[in-house]
This record gives structure tokens, C-alpha cells and sequence, in this order.
């Protein structure tokens, strides 16, 4: 089986799907493995590195891929990219499943297209969960940004001159990223608020050290997959009272609350931005859905009403090396069980409810019919 690791194109975008040590080990299961020149370079790890492993250098995508049995990237294919694929192929990535117009194309060219997305949250799949290893990575990031910005200390500092008090950070949002945020700026001494709907957070926030912030709810706030869902109206209203005075007295806010399939909520709203105080900072790790702040910019870094917001989208491609480590080795635990050696293909067993939660498309037809309907 011929494995393609294709240069990534996407703006900012500096990762690759596959390491050297990922390569080598789909070499050791008998796979042949062909690297675009350069597949790794922006995440540090040069040619010769993939060639000492065994692969199989090519000089663009189409010589990559033209051939390649499964395709590894980390960002969706693009229009271009499609016809480049030969008819039959596997391409396993992130698929962007409830924004990307191209899901159509991709069952039209005869791919199968894993959606790394869409891989349940499940005990036997923990090792193969992408979100969670680069939220890990894009949780700890915010921190180091929003330190970046943030022109005083983030631990209490007591010296001749005076005590500087630590700083006051709130985490909207205790998922994966949440908690690494929180772990991240209770390392660097800073006291820290957490608001998240779900209240099963509670335990995983104080564990931490942080403080817990909630809205009394009289429905479960979080679905069947351990992601938040949209509260009524009233929670709502309840719930922007209560953000608006635990912000007021923060120095740095970091977002992380996002809903599957839908814009990210808006929590701090311009009249919240307004009340804080100069200097303070903002990073919106939802930025990239329209962002917990509307004053957040995509890609840019802003000063409005004397606050700073970040609104780095690909937090991840900023670690880009161990991004990328972590990216890698999800892929090679989600296609090992798939990999025939024997046979010298990828078997796809749709009994198996990961493979089958995952696979979006195949011999032309879309199997999952819902995220076409939603107008993307």
C-alpha cells in the first residue's frame, strides 16, 4: 500500500500529518510511504529525516499523490487538490465537516474520506481523538499568548518596591482546551475563574485549583458526546449577567466555547470588553467560528476600548513540532487496525463504530447525508 504525506497549503498552516517516527512504523507494517520535499520542514523535521526512516522523497503534490493509495494531511483537500487523487483512494484529515462546501466533491472523485472530526468520544478511541490533542496544545498556547500581551506579571511578586498582586484570570469554556489553559495559568501563579455550562466541570476546575463559576440550570447542558449544547434564553440572559461581572474584574479572558455544527456563542460582548480594565487582554480560541467576542478579528490582534484580543485562528501550527508528533500518531492508532499487510490495503470494517462514525464518504456515495443539508 502506497501512503502519500503531502506538503500542507493552507494559510498559516505549518503542520504535517506524518513524523518520521510515524513513517517508519507504517514502513515496519509493510506500507511504502512517498513525502512531498519540504511535507515537514515548517514543523522542523527536515527531508532527510523521512528518507533516513525510508520514504520516498516527491518534488510536488500530484508526484505524491497521483499513485497514493491513502493520502495523510492534516487540512482538507482543496478543488484543486481532488483531481490530483486517484479514484479509489483513502484520504484521512481534518475535514472541517460542518463548513466545508467540497464534502460533495469528495464522494464525486470516488475518494474515501475519514473526517479525524468526527471520531466518537469513546475509551477505545481516546488515542486516535485529534481534537483533544491539539486543543491540549492550543489550550496551554493561549496562555503563553495572552502572557505575551499582558504587560504585568501573571504570579504575585513581592519585592523591596512593593507587592504585585497576581493576575485575575477567567477560562470560559472547561473542555480539553479549558483545563489546559487553566493547569497552564495556575502554573504561572495566576488566580483563575472558570465558567463553563456544564456543571460535571466543576470537579475537573477545582481539581485544578481554580474557582467554578455557574449558572443554576434546570436541563443538562452537555449532549451525549461531552460537548456543550445551546441553552434556552433565559439561561442565556442569566448567564451574560453573570459573565459580565466576574469580567470586569479580570485581567486576561480566554474562550474556548464552541458548539458543534454551529457559530460559536458570543459571551463577551462589547459592553462587557468596555467594563474591563486598560491593558487587559482577550484570546478567542473560537475565533475561527465567528469567535466569543465580536470585537475578535480572524488572524489579527486588535486594542478596542483599551483591551487587547487575539484571534489566532490555527493556535496548534503555532507549536507546530509537537503538534504535529501528537497529529501523527492519532492518524497511525486510528489506520493501524485498518492496515492488511497481507493483502497490501486498508480494510475498511464499517462494524467497527468508529471506522464508521468517521468515514464521510466512499465508492461515490456520501453516507453522511445530514452535514450536505446544512447549507455548507
Amino acid at each position: 500500500m502506497l501512503i502519500a504525506v503531502p506538503v500542507e497549503t493552507q494559510l498559516y498552516e505549518k503542520r504535517v500529518a506524518a513524523t518520521p517516527e510515524t513513517v517508519g512504523k507504517f514502513i515496519a507494517s509493510g506500507c511504502t510511504v512517498v513525502v512531498e520535499k519540504g511535507a515537514g520542514s515548517a514543523a522542523s523535521y527536515p527531508d532527510q529525516a523521512y528518507v533516513d526512516k525510508g520514504a520516498v522523497l516527491a518534488d510536488d503534490f500530484a508526484a505524491a499523490c497521483v499513485n497514493a493509495d491513502l493520502v495523510l494531511k492534516v487540512r482538507p483537500l482543496s478543488a484543486d487538490q481532488i483531481a490530483m487523487v486517484k479514484k479509489g483512494a483513502a484520504v484521512v484529515s481534518l475535514v472541517s465537516p460542518f463548513t466545508n462546501p467540497l464534502l460533495q466533491q469528495y464522494a464525486d472523485a470516488g475518494l474515501a474520506c475519514f473526517c479525524m472530526e468526527m471520531v466518537p468520544r469513546i475509551s477505545r478511541a481516546q488515542s486516535m481523538d485529534v481534537l483533544s490533542s491539539q486543543a491540549n496544545i492550543a489550550g496551554y498556547r493561549a496562555v503563553l499568548l495572552a502572557m505575551e500581551h499582558y504587560q504585568r506579571f501573571f504570579p504575585m511578586l513581592m519585592t523591596a518596591a512593593g507587592t504585585v498582586q497576581p493576575a485575575k484570570v477567567l477560562v470560559m469554556g472547561a473542555g480539553v482546551a479549558g483545563l489546559q489553559a487553566i493547569a497552564t495559568a495556575r502554573r504561572m501563579g495566576a488566580n483563575v475563574e472558570v465558567f463553563d455550562v456544564r456543571a460535571a466541570a466543576k470537579e475537573q476546575v477545582e481539581s485544578l485549583g481554580a474557582r467554578f463559576v455557574e449558572v443554576a440550570a434546570d436541563a443538562d447542558a452537555e449532549d451525549a458526546g461531552g460537548y456543550a449544547r445551546e441553552m434556552d434564553d433565559d439561561y442565556k440572559r442569566r448567564q451574560a449577567e453573570l459573565i459580565a461581572h466576574h469580567a470586569a474584574r479580570a485581567d486576561v479572558i480566554i474562550t474556548t466555547a464552541l458548539i458543534p455544527g454551529r457559530p460559536a456563542p458570543v459571551l463577551v460582548t462589547e459592553e462587557m470588553v468596555k467594563s474591563m480594565k486598560p491593558g487587559s487582554v482577550i484570546v478567542d480560541l473560537a475565533v475561527e467560528m465567528g469567535g466569543n467576542c465580536p470585537l475578535s478579528e480572524l488572524d489579527a490582534v486588535v486594542v478596542r476600548h483599551g483591551v487587547t484580543i487575539v484571534g489566532v485562528s490555527n493556535v496548534p501550527s503555532l507549536m507546530a513540532t509537537d503538534a504535529s508528533a501528537l497529529y501523527a500518531r492519532n492518524l497511525l492508532n486510528f489506520l493501524a487496525p485498518m492496515i492488511d499487510r497481507e493483502a497490501g490495503e486498508l480494510k475498511i470494517n464499517m462494524d467497527d463504530e468508529v471506522i464508521a462514525a468517521a468515514l464521510l464518504c466512499r465508492d461515490g456515495q456520501f453516507l453522511k447525508p445530514q452535514l450536505l443539508k446544512q447549507g455548507v
